[in-house]
């Protein structure tokens, strides 16, 4: 996060030696032990043996794109626009970034909102929604935001800074909102973690360039610290904490050379790198249970892969070519994961970013859409894996088809009635399907019954499923019955699913 304004001598610093480490290729930091995968016990037939650990696969990349010029910028007298926080949020793909406009005091770094169709654009125009407090860690500067989705609640972590020419001033903090837009700061106002203080260098940026995944109720937490005691000695480095409190208060875990393990303080000794870099996002590749960080190296956006534990690299390295200013922002979803592929969701993963391609008068600016597809991912493995596929049907051992619903599965006789409930059709069983629970099946002719305003259900097993119209109901060839209102309350009620 530069953290100045007009022209940062310490952007220009942050800019300058990444180039030159570029952050290398290699991730750092392999920690001692080996971290243990299982396969879940299957409902369906026998378990399947355990799929090998993936490690260190050499992935296929297509599909190269880029948009034809600049995707998002502050309008009127913004000077900058760059660190980009990308989401794809229901229809919407909806971006956050740091820049800078007189109309949003005070003076410094403020976090402007835009959102669009699709990643290239074109994206509306943009409105500051975040700036400095006044007072507090973060009186005048807000910049490199990263943001989740718990539930109906949105979190910001953010860099923020108290004023231009600091000395390792810059720490993390977070904010929350229920729409994106209308922001509230949390953990009363204070920074959730600052520098660790293990080594003063030359480099006096402190802690920023923040990143949150949000998996199976952690947060995790990754960020620059300049002054941490593995980082690069001109800074670089990547830390990971998490915590199943987004503001990072209580239960708080250090990634370090043993692990995951808890701490009593935010700013603990920073013992272990993940990644030798400045400004890197993250997310979550659920179809192949491994994180995928994005860093700019001298190639480009490079993406380097690490398992759950941090303890092995189940992919080399692939790249995202082109030219960049300052850190990449991926494009994910609300939780922080990796978009679905429609059509191969267990071995191909569409890797977007947002990122700065211009080095303005003022700092890094121009920013602009460049994507790849990666192939050959061995995905959904798995029951872990397997949750990817959540919405997808495939075929099952009984030459019916299966179709993926969070953690089970609902079996179908009729194709043509998992079609209507389905997202798509796989044509082969991904062995982690075959660890999951088996919630009910939908026979062929089961019975149906509708209640006087026309909504139709079947019954399985004496439990109501509800499809909506008649039309489901006739492809599954059931017979309908009419019920009160009063009798259709009365039935056992299964999860509804959406019509596709």
């Amino acid at each position: 996060m530069p953290l100045s304004r007009p022209p940062v001598a310490l952007l220009a610093a942050l800019t300058l030696l990444s180039a030159v480490t570029a952050c290398t290729n290699a991730a750092v930091g392999d920690p001692i032990g080996v971290a243990v995968e299982s396969q879940q016990p299957t409902s369906t037939k026998k378990a399947p043996p355990a799929a090998p650990p993936r490690n260190k696969i050499t992935l296929g990349v297509e599909n190269g794109r880029q948009s034809g010029g600049t995707v998002i910028a502050g309008a009127g007298d913004a000077p900058y626009n760059y660190a980009p926080a990308v989401m794809v949020d229901g229809d919407r793909v909806r971006a956050w970034w740091c820049s800078q406009l007189s109309a949003a005091p005070p003076g410094g770094d403020d976090i402007l909102y835009s959102e669009g169709s699709a990643v290239g654009g074109p994206f509306s125009t943009a409105v500051p929604v975040f700036s400095g407090s006044g007072g507090s860690f973060d009186a005048m500067h807000t910049c490199d935001p990263s943001l989740i989705k718990i539930g109906d609640t949105y979190y910001m972590y953010y860099t923020g800074a108290a004023r231009d020419n600091h000395a390792n001033g810059s720490s993390v903090g977070v904010a929350s909102s229920k729409d994106g837009v209308s922001w509230t700061r949390a953990n009363g106002g204070q920074a959730l973690l600052g520098p660790a203080g293990d080594n003063i260098r030359e480099n006096t940026y402190g802690a920023g360039q923040q990143s949150a995944v949000y998996l199976d109720g952690w947060v995790y937490l990754m960020f620059t610290d300049t002054t941490g005691l593995a980082s690069h000695q001109n800074g670089a480095g990547q830390y990971v904490l998490r915590s199943q409190d987004p503001t990072f208060a209580k239960g708080v875990e250090a990634l370090g050379t043993q692990g995951f393990k808890p701490v009593t303080s935010n700013n603990s000794p920073r013992t272990r790198s993940v990644v030798e870099a400045f400004s890197a996002d993250w997310m979550w590749i659920e179809a192949a249970g491994s994180f995928a960080i994005a860093h700019e190296t001298d190639a480009g956006t490079t993406i380097t892969f690490w398992n759950r534990d941090f303890t092995r690299h189940p992919f080399e390295p692939v790249v995202i070519p082109g030219p960049w200013k300052e850190g990449p922002g991926l494009l994910r979803t609300p939780e922080g994961h990796a978009v679905v592929d429609p059509r191969d969701p267990c071995g191909r993963v569409a890797i977007d970013v947002l990122r700065g391609t211009v080095e303005g008068p003022a700092g890094p600016t121009n920013i602009a859409h460049f994507g790849i597809d990666a192939v050959g991912l061995k995905g959904c493995a798995t029951t872990s894996e397997a949750r990817a596929l959540n919405g997808f049907a495939v075929p099952s051992p009984e030459r019916t088809l299966d179709v993926v619903v969070g953690g089970s599965v609902m079996r179908f006789e009729r194709r043509s009635v998992a079609e209507r409930f389905s997202r798509g059709v796989l044509g082969s069983r991904p062995q982690g399907v075959d660890g999951l629970k088996l919630a009910f099946t939908v026979p062929a002719g089961a019975p149906a019954v509708s209640r006087p305003d026309g909504q139709v259900g079947l019954l399985l097993d004496g439990r109501l499923w509800v499809v909506g119209s008649p039309e489901v109901a006739t492809l599954n060839s059931s017979t309908i019955t009419q019920v009160s209102a009063e009798k259709w309350a009365e039935y056992e009620r299964l999860p509804d699913l959406v019509r596709r």
